[in-house]
């Protein structure tokens, strides 16, 4: 492999990490707010593409413009999951977890049902979007717009969400939920209301990543489920619960799949980053950040 070629596989891994990053911090910090397993994520991220496309089609704006309004509907969205279906799983007397599991796979079905029932099952694209088709040469290493454009989103989110929990009162009541969920009805945190905030802001971060993911790939109502399949790799890769851990672990699971992209037949480009899972989980259960 030449430098240029090795440059080139680092580039383009390094900044499908990232956009893989943002697609899964909402799935790590809903886990490390209430232990729960979010297996709609998923169709979250496919109703994000679907709303931006839609949005588009009824606005005429650019992708870019509209990802403000799809984060917001996507914090909706979220909040009413938890107070429409999650809160209800949380207080089962018997197998809580299992509940809780079941509860979000079957909203994962309703809604992809949903979404083929009302969009079909045909593939959709946003055109003549402002960084649709467009690369950047950078000395002979090609680095396709929207996919700057989603790593730069990327960073962005997650410097917003590390001011969130450090500099703000619900930032500071969201990590106390996180810490001891008991003990902070004691001082007057409604559990509940931060629970339902905190699903909202695991939802907005992913309708962000939807709609960046709009710009450049195929909306279908199938579309969520293997980016949700990268998206919980990556979060037991960097530890349930570490938002540091998803930005770590996305980038690791982007130069991954790269690199194996170049050794394997593109098909199988996930092979590596499943082999890799599998290593650390045998060595480092808790993934590489989080703790038992």
């Amino acid at each position: 492999m030449t430098t240029q070629a090795l440059v080139q596989v680092l580039a383009s891994g390094l900044l499908m990490g990232l956009i893989y990053a943002l697609i899964a911090v909402g799935l790590s910090l809903i886990f490390g707010l209430m232990d729960v397993v979010n297996f709609a994520h998923g169709e979250f991220l496919m109703l994000a593409m679907y709303a931006t496309f839609g949005l588009v089609l009824v606005t005429r704006l650019d992708p870019v413009v509209l990802m403000p309004l799809v984060a917001a509907l996507l914090f909706v969205l979220g909040a009413a999951a938890y107070m429409g279906v999650v809160r209800f799983a949380m207080r089962a007397k018997a197998n809580q977890g299992m509940v809780q599991i079941f509860a979000t796979f079957g909203l994962a079905i309703l809604l992809q049902g949903a979404a083929q029932y009302l969009f079909t099952p045909d593939y959709r694209n946003v055109q003549n979007t402002w960084l649709g088709g467009r690369t950047l040469d950078l000395g002979g290493v090609f680095l396709p717009w929207p996919q700057i454009f989603g790593a730069v989103v990327s960073l962005a989110a997650f410097g917003g969400l590390h001011l969130l929990m450090s500099r703000t009162d619900f930032g500071r009541a969201l990590e106390a939920t996180r810490e001891d969920q008991g003990a902070v009805a004691l001082v007057g945190i409604d559990r509940n209301r931060v629970f339902a905030l905190g699903w909202g802001l695991g939802a907005a971060l992913v309708g962000l990543a939807g709609a960046v993911l709009a710009i450049f790939y195929y909306i279908h109502p199938q579309v969520g489920a293997s980016f949700a399949l990268i998206a919980y790799v990556t979060v037991a890769l960097g530890g349930f619960g570490s938002v540091g851990g998803a930005l770590a672990a996305g980038i690791i699971v982007g130069l991954v799949e790269a690199f194996t992209a170049v050794i394997l037949p593109p098909a199988l480009k996930s092979v590596g980053v499943y082999a890799l899972y599998l290593a650390v989980v045998f060595a480092r259960p808790q993934g590489l950040f989080g703790r038992l």
